[in-house]
């Protein structure tokens, strides 16, 4: 499988935002609750691609979003228009937008995405459910990941995002695991990097070393709002560690659960997997409609 290439039924479409037309992927058919998918740094809707149509066959609606600066949703040349809470704010109008529709709005957050969903949340986003994964209650910690956001930094302000991504490149190549991927992945991930705003990369990178430990608000929010929770992590996630993730989840008073062979992402490292725990729990949340 070359995951965010994965073949899928889902249309491209255009979803309101406060800069420009946000970019999406959108399933179609009937549907019962429409699940809304928020990419992580650096991601994209194609993140999700190895989730859309097995969402779709399950009876939801499936719609994964480029936030603002990501990819094809343009954004501004301001760097704090990238943090959680801002980005919370917009992804709050879209679930607002989602759930005019008739239909109840559940979201889920992958890594970055986590924040800016739990963010969303806590600026009142009408949802009838909420599913954070691989994200934690904080900042990055510290290790190989939050190392790279601060190398990282001084390539995309002196020489843009081309060569930031030229000298990630570099890197790559000395691991056999990126040497093996498929020449259109690897053009695929240099696109949709060089696509994205450096203000956005800048701005989501600072949110990563500098966000609070919001749990103790998102309980409260989502236990006043009667809003289910689930934490679900791969396995060997090597960006916010397994332990903090289950911690996590008893503070949320959510179900923790790992995905097998997966490590950061298992929406593309086992989709197959991941599905198989999500769906049985989102089909579990009752209903909650928003007019």
């Amino acid at each position: 499988m070359i995951a965010q290439l994965t073949a899928h039924s889902a249309a491209r479409i255009d979803l309101p935002g406060p800069f420009s037309p946000l970019a999406a992927l959108g399933t179609t058919g009937p549907a019962e609750k429409v699940v809304l998918l928020v990419p992580g740094y650096t991601g994209s809707k194609e993140d999700f691609a190895p989730l859309l149509d097995g969402i779709a066959a399950a009876g939801f609606r499936a719609v994964a979003v480029d936030l603002p600066g990501q990819f094809e949703s343009p954004g501004p040349d301001d760097q704090s228009a990238y943090l959680p809470a801002a980005l919370g704010k917009i992804v709050a109008d879209l679930t607002v937008f989602l759930a005019e529709q008739g239909k109840p709005v559940l979201l889920l957050g992958h890594s970055y995405g986590g924040l800016v969903a739990r963010a969303a949340v806590l600026a009142g986003a009408p949802v009838a459910g909420l599913t954070l994964l691989g994200s934690g209650p904080g900042a990055l910690p510290e290790g190989p990941r939050r190392e790279a956001l601060g190398l990282g930094e001084p390539l995309l302000r002196d020489g843009g995002v081309v060569a930031a991504y030229a000298v990630r490149e570099a890197m790559n190549a000395r691991f056999p695991s990126w040497v093996a991927l498929p020449a259109e992945l690897k053009d695929f991930y240099r696109h949709r990097f060089t696509s994205s705003s450096p203000f956005a990369l800048l701005g989501m990178a600072e949110g990563l070393r500098a966000e609070p430990d919001l749990v103790p608000d998102l309980a409260d929010a989502l236990r006043q709002q009667r809003v289910p929770s689930l934490v679900v992590a791969g396995e060997g996630d090597d960006a916010w560690s397994v332990p903090s993730q289950r911690e996590m989840a008893g503070r949320l008073g959510a179900p923790f659960v790992t995905v097998p062979h997966a490590g950061h992402s298992p929406n593309t490292e086992n989709p197959t997997a991941l599905l198989d725990v999500l769906l049985p729990v989102w089909h579990s949340w009752g209903d909650r409609t928003f007019r």
